[in-house]
């Protein structure tokens, strides 16, 4: 007994198919399509995004390649040696010895194109300018975030502002574009990790290790940064925001920071729980809030 369809119901399920897809894909934003073209990776912020974008398109390239090959070989197979009567039985063989040399060389091979071209990319993120126009220190504590503009030439080089932040409140990290910023990693707690999707980058903040990478922002606007390791009961809170503007505008920010008298360094620790909107103020009858 056959199950398949009449052909005229086939066609209209197959147009019904085709257009409630034209009419999925056509109702997807801008957005949604640029992060479809650019497979998944949002449009970087900085001059080291490029960097991983172009691993991030070569691996996938690769990867469809040895899948198209991977397909190929094993449709080959299955249609070139079928069995083609009931009592065929094919020819056994023991062992291949070209065969079992290809499958175990290729991916060595793979595996040691796909290293150096990792390994070149990460010394291309990694690179540290010499002398860069701005140091930050970012400090990640339980659960959130302190930006140190350290002795920035912008405040007559000798003085250090902050900002901080709570898990109830996500402090912002404003950079100028355009200009070299180096970054220093910091955590008195456990361990953290500064992500900024924008970037294409992360690091982690690890007590007792000055971890720091360098940059130069080169699209103003808003970006979205979080804490990407398990850090804690409110890991998932400590959020802060990225805001790169024009150089005269971060000055205007360096000198409001100062105005309110955010000066020093601020580290963490101790001293953290010190400043205003992190330590956790006793509440009556006990209660922390």
């Amino acid at each position: 007994m056959s199950l398949q369809l009449p052909k005229r119901v086939r066609r209209v399920a197959l147009i019904a198919v085709l257009a409630v897809s034209a009419l999925a894909l056509s109702s997807c934003s801008a957005v949604a399509h640029q992060h479809i073209s650019r497979l998944g990776m949002p449009v970087g912020a900085t001059d080291r995004a490029p960097y991983i974008y172009h691993l991030w398109i070569g691996a996938w390239i690769a990867a469809i390649l040895v899948g198209f090959l991977v397909w190929g070989l094993i449709i080959f197979a299955a249609v070139r040696y079928r069995r083609r009567s009931d009592d065929e039985v094919p020819v056994q063989i023991r062992y291949h010895l070209p065969i079992e040399i290809l499958y175990t060389v290729a991916p060595i091979i793979m595996v040691v194109v796909f290293f150096f071209f990792t390994v070149k990319t990460q010394d291309e993120v990694l690179a540290q300018v010499p002398h860069p126009d701005h140091t930050i220190d970012v400090v990640g504590q339980q659960w959130s975030w302190t930006f140190n503009y350290v002795k920035d030439k912008d405040l007559n080089g000798q003085t250090t502002v902050f900002t901080t932040g709570t898990p109830a409140y996500q402090p912002t990290l404003v950079l100028p574009v355009g200009e070299t910023v180096r970054v220093n990693l910091r955590s008195p707690d456990v361990i953290h990790s500064f992500w900024v999707p924008a970037f294409l980058f992360k690091m982690d903040v690890i007590p007792g290790r000055n971890n720091h990478f360098s940059f130069t922002p080169t699209r103003t606007g808003w970006y979205a940064g979080r804490c990407a390791e398990l850090c804690g009961v409110y890991h998932s809170r400590m959020l802060f925001n990225v805001h790169i503007v024009s150089h005269n505008q971060y000055v205007a920010y360096l000198h409001h920071l100062q105005a309110e008298g955010n000066t020093g360094l601020a580290l963490g620790g101790v001293q953290t729980r010190q400043e205003a909107g992190i330590k956790r103020v006793p509440a009556q009858n006990g209660a922390q809030q």
